[in-house]
């Protein structure tokens, strides 16, 4: 009998804030519809992910993997930048 282990949890987000060292904030929306008047609501999550090599600036966009815990608050890893911020 073959084990198979299911995919990390994955989520996309935009990063927020890039104060601390080798972390990101990121904030995932989502959408979700209410449960009995069926208005379209949006959802904002702030999430803190590893950023190994500051690589991130504030307003990328950002997929990020869950991981084991690496601090009190930090539980998600950045797995790749999807795109840079536009320069305004």
């Amino acid at each position: 009998m073959t084990q198979t282990r299911a995919l990390p949890r994955s989520l996309t987000g935009k990063v927020v804030s890039n104060k601390m060292q080798k972390t990101v904030v990121v904030e995932v929306i989502r959408i979700e519809r209410h449960s009995l008047y069926g208005k379209v609501l949006r959802r904002k999550t702030k999430l803190k992910a590893h950023d190994e090599v500051n690589q991130c600036q504030i307003g990328d966009q950002v997929h990020i993997v869950y991981a084991r815990p690496l601090s009190k608050t930090k539980h998600w890893r950045v797995s790749e930048v999807l795109s840079k911020r536009v320069a305004s």
